[in-house]
């Protein structure tokens, strides 16, 4: 069976998942973006319809599932879209710019009972399954979580109203992990800092130029429902990314993993492992598996995506307001216990 995806979103996220559909023997039937430009440019090198508008993209052509990659604040109207049709869908992450939008889209999903996946792809590395197991046998008492990065280079990044800021766009990476790891969060608190760059002097009072507003670095603590605690930095600051990652800290193991491997420490021996395949490309596989029934599910369900999302829109309410914030309890998926 050969799978027509209709592809909503024609940045450089979309392009990188069109590759690997196509690499996979799927066919990507439309391309949609709000900058028709964008959209036919990808749409002739896939072979497809290029739309700005999703509902008649779905209308027109024929698909068996929609891939939404679009940035924060563009979400919605495509998920919709997908889920008014009954059509299998995948979300990258973010899901949201805030809560509204990616709950209402919650509901829908499970209301319209479809295969879901997103881009978390962390979990869909060997190496973090292998993670979990050891911290089963020896459970995570402290974990330290950062993501340290340069700005990415598109517009609308630096401004929160567009990307919702690093932790709800990039460390929510970091934040899925540790969810995955260590079970769900209870409380949070947050403090982040913003200091005016030479790029923003020079903008500053230009009509129609907004300055940045996402904070420069954020630390975060979180308490999880296990009774461990946590600590987060991230920052864009930097010249070039550095690092992200997650370390765990155990009684007798230490770990630290990322999206490339896992290593461990038990006091007499360290052991470097490498994930077995790209989970950027598992995490299409999986899906696509999903959409031809030979697997009931992905790793990466929207009701997963939503929960990682709940914290970091909760640590950037805290890092905003300076107080703490409480999580609702709700079953975990994954650890599969009233928190």
């Amino acid at each position: 069976m050969t799978v027509k995806v209709a592809l909503i979103g024609a940045g450089s996220v979309g392009q990188r998942h069109a590759r690997t559909l196509q690499q996979l023997g799927v066919r990507i039937t439309s391309v949609t973006d709000a900058h028709p430009e964008a959209a036919e440019k990808v749409a002739r090198e896939v072979d497809a319809r290029a739309f700005t508008d999703p509902d008649a993209a779905l209308d027109l052509t024929d698909a068996d599932a929609v891939y939404v990659c679009v940035p924060p604040f563009a979400h919605g109207s495509g998920e919709r879209a997908a889920l008014s049709r009954g059509l299998p869908l995948f979300v990258e992450k973010p899901v949201g710019l805030g809560r509204e939008i990616a709950e209402e889209i919650g509901v829908l999903v499970e209301a319209a009972g479809v295969v879901t996946g997103t881009g978390y792809h962390w979990r869909c590395t060997d190496t973090l399954e292998h993670a979990r197991e050891l911290l089963a046998e020896a459970p995570a008492l402290l974990a330290s979580g950062y993501w340290l990065d340069k700005r990415p280079p598109v517009p609308w990044w630096g401004r929160v109203d567009r990307s919702g800021g690093q932790v709800v766009e990039q460390l929510t990476h970091v934040l899925d992990a540790a969810r995955f790891l260590l079970g769900d969060v209870v409380e949070v608190y947050a403090a982040g800092v913003r200091s005016a760059s030479a790029i923003d002097l020079q903008t500053a009072g230009r009509a129609g130029e907004e300055s940045d507003d996402v904070d420069d670095a954020t630390a975060a603590t979180m308490r999880f429902a296990s009774g461990a605690v946590a600590t987060l930095a991230a920052t864009s600051v930097l010249a070039a990314k550095h690092r992200a990652a997650l370390h765990t800290v155990s009684r007798g193991l230490y770990l630290e993993v990322s999206e490339t491997g896992l290593s461990s420490f038990d006091g007499a021996s360290r052991t470097d492992l490498e994930s077995a395949e790209d989970p950027r490309a598992t995490v299409d596989r999986e899906f696509i598996e999903a959409v031809r029934g030979e697997r009931e599910a992905t790793r990466t369900p929207y009701a997963e995506a939503l929960r990682s999302h709940r914290l970091g829109c909760a640590i950037a309410e805290s890092a905003r307001t300076g107080l703490p914030v409480r999580l609702p309890q709700e079953r975990s998926a994954v650890h599969g216990a009233r928190v």
